[in-house]
């Protein structure tokens, strides 16, 4: 029917939002399976490097769980070894993000 529309917020090697480093211990799932531990690195309002010894592919669609916070879905943008680059479905309210870095220094 219509066209896939694309999810991805960057344009080459530009980002719409500065990352922020740090570890932030998280739950992740796919749809349907159950949930376990990884950490992501770091973190911005549109997005997450994971790292992870699920095996993700580009387009995937998962499930992580923040410190503090319900699940929310986001999509895998690219992988490789044990790393992913991800994009939240709807980005982080800048009051969330800074809730998440506080806690997890």
């Amino acid at each position: 029917m219509g066209a896939k529309v694309q999810t991805n917020p960057y344009h080459g090697n530009n980002r719409l939002a500065d990352r922020r480093t740090a570890v932030i211990g998280v739950r992740v799932r796919r749809p349907g399976e159950t949930w376990f531990k990884s950490h992501i690195t770091d973190v911005s309002e549109v997005g997450f490097r994971l790292k992870s010894f699920m095996k993700l592919a580009a387009d995937d669609d998962l499930w992580i769980m923040l410190p503090g916070f319900e699940g929310r879905r986001a999509r895998v943008l690219w992988s490789r070894s044990h790393e992913s680059g991800c994009v939240f479905e709807r980005p982080l309210h800048p009051a969330i993000l800074d809730h998440i870095i506080r806690i997890s220094q």
